[in-house]
C-alpha cells in the first residue's frame, strides 16, 4: 500500500474501473485482461505475480469476482481506494443495466432485438477468452498450467454446478506434487 493516498490516485482508480464496469455486465471475467494491462503493464501499480495472487484470493473467497478491482485498489490506495473501486465498478453497470432493461423488455421479439443479442454473444466470449489468455501468460504459460486450465474447464463443462473449491485444491496439489517431484523449481521471491 502506498504511504499517501492522493486524490489523483483515487481518480485514476475510478477512471480505470468505471469503463470496465460497463464491460463486466456479463461477468468480471471480461475485465481481467484490460485490468491487468492497466494496473500491471501501464501503471505498474502491482506486479504480474501480485495480480495472480489477488486473482486467486478473489476466486477463492465468496462474492463477485469483480472484487479483484477492489483488492488491487486496496493494495495501492488502502481502504479508501477499495471503496472508490467498488463504487466505480458497481454504480455505472448497475445504472446501465437498470436503464437498458427497461427499454429492452419493451422490444423483445423484434428482429433487431434478436440480431443484437446474437451479435453480443461472440463479443462476450472473446472478452472472456482474452481474460483467460492474459492469466495464462502471467502465470508463465507452461505445460502444467495449460493442463490444469484445460482440466478445470473440462470439469466445469461436464459438471456445471460443481463448486470451485475442489478444483482449487486439485490445482494446488498438482503444483505441489510437481514441485516435490522436481519438475518445478520455485525460487524464493
Amino acid at each position: 500500500m502506498r504511504e499517501e493516498t492522493s486524490l489523483a490516485l483515487l481518480i485514476s482508480i475510478a477512471v480505470i474501473l468505471a469503463p470496465l464496469s460497463i464491460a463486466s455486465i456479463g461477468g468480471a471475467t471480461a475485465i481481467y485482461a484490460p485490468l491487468q494491462h492497466e494496473v500491471v503493464d501501464l501503471r505498474q501499480w502491482i506486479t504480474g505475480r501480485e495480480f495472480l495472487d489477488l486473482f486467486a484470493i478473489c476466486r477463492f473467497t465468496p462474492g463477485p469476482s469483480s472484487l479483484l478491482g477492489a483488492l488491487i485498489a486496496f493494495k495501492v490506495a488502502g481502504l479508501l481506494g477499495a471503496l472508490v473501486a467498488m463504487v466505480a465498478l458497481y454504480l455505472p453497470s448497475s445504472m446501465l443495466c437498470y436503464s437498458v432493461s427497461r427499454v429492452w423488455a419493451t422490444h423483445k421479439g423484434k428482429p433487431w432485438h434478436t440480431a443484437v443479442e446474437r451479435g453480443l454473444t461472440p463479443v462476450a466470449a472473446g472478452l472472456i477468452l482474452a481474460g483467460v489468455l492474459a492469466l495464462f501468460q502471467l502465470s508463465g504459460g507452461d505445460l502444467l498450467t495449460g493442463a490444469v486450465m484445460v482440466a478445470v474447464a473440462g470439469m466445469l463443462t461436464w459438471k456445471r454446478k460443481m463448486h470451485p473449491f475442489p478444483l482449487l485444491i486439485g490445482g494446488a496439489i498438482a503444483y505441489e506434487a510437481s514441485y516435490l517431484l522436481g519438475y518445478l523449481n520455485y525460487a524464493a521471491t
